[in-house]
């Protein structure tokens, strides 16, 4: 029987992920308007047959 690999983060990885958000966003390399554009990227990507029916997917404040 094989076994199946599946990936997984550590602790140590999620904490580092954390800090190194923060940082970013500290120094001005992420903001608000990134965020809107990474989500809406991200809906059209996953919801994009909503799209072909004319749904505006983006992100507004």
């Amino acid at each position: 029987m094989a076994t199946r690999y599946r990936p997984h983060i550590s602790l140590v990885g999620l904490i580092y992920l954390i800090i190194g958000l923060f940082i970013a966003w500290d120094r001005g390399y992420i903001d608000g308007s990134l965020i809107r554009r990474v989500g809406s990227a991200l809906l059209a990507v996953f919801l994009w047959f909503l799209i072909l029916l004319g749904v505006d997917l983006h992100i507004r404040a």
